[in-house]
């Protein structure tokens, strides 16, 4: 199975589209989880960001990828409550940066794209992977991505390779002690729960490699 990736501003449209119906699938999970490592809000800031998103689909869709990230950082930044906005906006204009005013996306730069946001994320969030975060997902998934292109893999395989990256490091975060947020101050550090945030970071992936998969040329 090979096939040329040519990720345009449609695709990611259609893509933050299939990311909010799985999380309004997971409503319930992703609060509960939350309930017992965090503050319970983290769903309902997560739907409160995207949505806005969608709402503003017809103001993305004619703009480059540069525009789009910045546009949806900023709009993320002012609208998602607790720590998530701020990360999530600092990635997304780090990511606007970092691809300029382009029209499509290839795997590497896709790759480079995350990179950037993932970049950002630790750097605003002084967090780094192994602190039982959206992190560990991200950079699961990154480095599982830059592993298959540095092997000239066929960009089916790049993109198995961040989904399945991805979801290992979403995993990994059940068993880590908290070094950031609420779950930090819990006699057991959230031992034995997966972090919401990195939860909610694996649908993202889910969902992006999905929409690259369904649409191979």
């Amino acid at each position: 199975m090979s096939f040329q990736l040519k990720l345009t501003n449609e695709q990611y449209l259609l893509y933050l589209v299939t990311f909010m119906k799985k999380l309004e699938k997971e409503k319930d999970y992703i609060t509960q989880l939350d309930s017992v490592t965090g503050d319970g809000d983290h769903w309902v800031n997560m739907d409160m960001g995207f949505r806005k998103l969608i709402d503003q689909k017809s103001d993305l869709e004619a703009l480059t990828f540069g525009e789009m990230f910045k546009k949806i950082g900023m709009t993320i930044m002012s609208t998602v409550g607790g720590s998530s906005g701020v990360l999530y906006g600092s990635g997304y204009i780090r990511a606007a940066q970092t691809v300029g005013d382009v029209q499509e996306l290839d795997a590497t730069k896709l790759a480079d794209m995350l990179q950037a946001f993932l970049n950002a994320i630790m750097e605003r969030g002084k967090a780094k992977p192994g602190d039982k975060t959206m992190i560990d997902t991200l950079h699961g998934g990154v480095e599982s991505m830059r592993q298959k292109l540095a092997e000239n893999a066929d960009d089916a395989a790049v993109l198995q390779a961040l989904k399945s990256g991805a979801l290992a490091g979403m995993e990994s975060t059940k068993e880590m002690e908290a070094a950031k947020g609420r779950a930090y101050y819990q006699t057991n550090k959230g031992v034995g729960n997966l972090d919401p945030g990195a939860v909610t970071m694996y649908y993202q992936i889910e969902a992006l490699v999905d929409v690259l998969m369904s649409d191979q040329r």
